[in-house]
């Protein structure tokens, strides 16, 4: 890495140890460039956006395993830590598969085919998709784990006190799940 950056003040165009001379030119380039600001912007999009979805999903997977007993339990817990425990390729395909058999969709058709707004709005939101289905393992596995370390008796004790479901989760769960959630 630090050799990449050195190469970054290069004057030369190709990776020449030692530096031809010393410039700014390639930083300025950079900065003009409206395809590096587009995949900046797309980068942000994605990663907030796949992060809103995994921290509400994955948060309430992780409840509805941790705090309900129902059937199919440790099947569904199964299914939520799948995707991280394939080699990504292989949920990638499944992904994909998903998308083109149940949508109709070919993925990657703005890079094929001329770019429309609507391919290219589709295979962002397939990225992001795709970025939340990792992501929501780790927040899953981060809440659950902080669930079963809370157990239930301040939210029992929150209940006795006369507070809603909503007041015990806003001023007893929520504030002892905060590193959870800030790690997920």
């Amino acid at each position: 890495l630090l050799l990449v950056m050195l190469n970054a003040f290069n004057t030369s165009k190709t990776f020449a140890f030692p530096p031809s001379g010393f410039t700014l030119r390639w930083w300025g380039d950079a900065w003009a460039s409206t395809g590096m600001w587009r995949s900046l912007v797309n980068s942000m999009v994605v990663g907030l956006c796949a992060t809103a979805l995994a921290l509400t999903l994955g948060t309430m997977a992780a409840f509805a395993v941790q705090r309900y007993r129902f059937f199919g339990r440790q099947t569904i817990s199964f299914l939520v830590v799948l995707p991280i425990t394939l080699p990504g390729i292989v949920t990638g395909i499944a992904l994909n598969a998903t998308f083109t058999s149940a949508l109709g969709v070919t993925l990657g058709l703005a890079t094929v085919m001329k770019e429309s707004t609507l391919t290219r709005d589709f295979d962002l939101a397939a990225v992001i998709v795709g970025h939340a289905t990792f992501c929501i393992v780790i927040v899953f596995n981060n809440i659950q784990a902080r669930l079963r370390r809370l157990g239930t008796s301040l939210e029992d004790a929150s209940a006795d006190l006369g507070a809603s479901s909503w007041q015990t989760f806003r001023y007893v769960t929520f504030p002892m799940m905060r590193g959870a959630l800030l790690a997920g």
